[in-house]
């Protein structure tokens, strides 16, 4: 194909230039023929000779003036005529004395003519000019022709070269086709257009079939490819095809690592409320593929796991708490001490049941005073204080309250983490709201707190002081708390708390329902 290419554009060009340069030699025969008639013309007392000679002679003045004109310049005729175009002089001397074969009106009436046109001695390049006295008078004329066939001798004496360049051209051509084939059957590793072609489509079809997310990065790190799946898991269009990673995604822990800045496989990245398990690879041209797995299901469940982990540890530390009093109530019923055993059984009942009362009352809400509750039991048993603070009071009126339930999950297993085992060990939960439909809730503890510089890397995902559990890889609790109170238009934030360790503190404008409107409430006058 590009052999042909190349011969085809060698032949096209080479006509194109044969075309006009076939045209430029004529007009050189034909200004050529007409500066020879006007030197002609211009002879001295040539006019002379036609006005006051004898008449036409074949061995004449004037046929001796015009032949030794002709054999000067190698034209093919010099004709000298009279105003009646009767000829003069001539190539052939019998043709003296008899009219001319073309219209020599043009001529005779004063003007130069110049033109290809066929005669006595066949076709030629032709110049016709007036013959003037002194006076400046039309005597006369003068026609010179130079034959065609020496024109078309020029065009064909150009020719070989001619061929010669176009000949050097194809062969330059020819092996830049080849270097090019050889180069193009190494870059596609000597497939045929027909394998190509079917790769491409079993490349589309696997790319949009498989449930990974997969998105390929040109040199310059612009999104070169993206499937559907990647599409859904990253929220990103079609348009952003062609779009460098930090104006499509922005700025952020999973452009850091689908731009593969950051080392490592399998690394965790959270992207809309999704937590994404990304791999980076380099391709040969200097770009990347990128792949993605969604593990938001698989990373609930594990939360949920957790949560499990953490019932059944309320309900085992409850069963302990209750077998230890079973066996003080049994002893001092035993020792016959009934005034003692009446006593504990309603002490040890009434500090339960106002721990419950209490959390319910300044938490409305039945799912996190819950949670509460149960958390306050393991607390207990880790030998760490759960304290609600006084100024806690949150309405029941929780748009999701699962999701802030699970906000406050994670924050309090941090801080019980944090402070398990530490003496005095204490973890204080204030939740309130900020106005009529806003909460604001924070965690402090004890325990030895974040230091200043990595305050926000405890928010970037993977990033963890604990060793990961068996479901899976830890550094997602706090980054996911941070998306969803982003998502909602709030923020998380942690700094020092008052108790000495790490304050974390989550803002959510829109957690609360709005307040019902009371019935017969007075409607406040307006402001003018």
């Amino acid at each position: 194909m590009q052999l042909a290419i190349v011969t085809g554009v060698t032949a096209v060009a080479t006509g194109l230039f044969l075309a006009p340069f076939s045209d430029q030699l004529d007009d050189q025969a034909m200004r050529r023929a007409l500066a020879i008639a006007q030197s002609t013309a211009a002879e001295p007392g040539l006019d002379n000779l036609v006005t006051e000679g004898k008449g036409p002679d074949p061995e004449g003045p004037v046929q001796h003036v015009a032949e030794r004109v002709r054999r000067a310049t190698g034209a093919s005729y010099v004709v000298v005529m009279d105003t009646r175009g009767i000829r003069w002089s001539h190539a052939e001397p019998e043709r003296v004395g008899k009219h001319v074969s073309t219209d020599p009106g043009e001529a005779l009436a004063g003007r130069e003519v110049r033109h290809i046109d066929d005669g006595t001695l066949g076709r030629s390049a032709r110049g016709k000019v007036p013959l003037r006295d002194a006076d400046g008078d039309v005597v006369g004329a003068v026609s010179v022709g130079i034959a065609y066939d020496s024109v078309r001798a020029r065009l064909l004496s150009a020719l070989p070269g001619l061929m010669a360049y176009a000949g050097g051209a194809l062969g330059v051509g020819a092996l830049a086709a080849l270097l090019i084939s050889r180069r193009l059957q190494k870059r596609t590793h000597d497939l045929a257009f027909s394998d190509i072609s079917a790769l491409l489509s079993e490349r589309e079809a696997m790319l949009h079939g498989i449930r990974e997310g997969v998105v390929a990065l040109d040199p310059r790190g612009r999104i070169r490819l993206m499937n559907d799946e990647a599409q859904r898991l990253l929220e990103l269009r079609p348009e952003h095809k062609g779009l460098p990673l930090e104006d499509a995604l922005g700025t952020g822990r999973t452009t850091e690592v689908l731009a593969g800045r950051v080392p490592g496989s399998d690394l965790l990245a959270v992207q809309g409320g999704r937590v994404l398990v990304a791999n980076h690879m380099p391709t040969d041209d200097g770009g990347a593929v990128a792949t993605l797995r969604d593990r938001t299901e698989l990373e609930l469940l594990g939360r949920e796991l957790d949560g499990s982990h953490g019932l059944i540890d309320a309900l085992r530390a409850q069963d302990h708490e209750h077998a230890n009093r079973m066996h003080i109530l049994l002893g001092l019923l035993q020792l016959e001490m009934y005034d003692e055993a009446v006593e504990y059984l309603s002490e040890a009942v009434g500090v339960h049941r106002a721990t419950a009362e209490q959390i319910s009352e300044r938490v409305r809400d039945p799912l996190l005073a819950a949670l509460l509750v149960g958390k306050a039991t393991v607390a207990a048993e880790r030998g760490v204080a759960l304290d609600v603070s006084p100024g806690t009071l949150l309405p029941d009126r929780l748009v999701d309250p699962s999701e802030l339930a699970t906000v406050l999950g994670n924050l309090v297993d941090n801080a019980l983490d944090a402070t398990a085992g530490s003496p005095d060990a204490r973890v204080e939960v204030a939740l309130s709201g900020e106005d009529a439909t806003g909460v604001t809730l924070s965690v402090s503890d004890s325990g030895p707190g974040i230091p200043p510089d990595r305050r926000e890397m405890v928010f970037a995902e993977g990033w963890s002081t604990k060793q990961p559990p068996a479901h899976g890889k830890r550094g997602l609790g706090l980054a996911l708390v941070r998306r969803l109170a982003e998502r909602h238009g709030g923020s998380a934030t942690v700094s020092e708390g008052p108790h000495g360790g790490a304050e974390f503190t989550v803002v959510l404008p829109d957690a609360l329902h709005p307040a019902p409107a009371r019935v017969g409430a007075a409607t406040p006058p307006r402001r003018p």
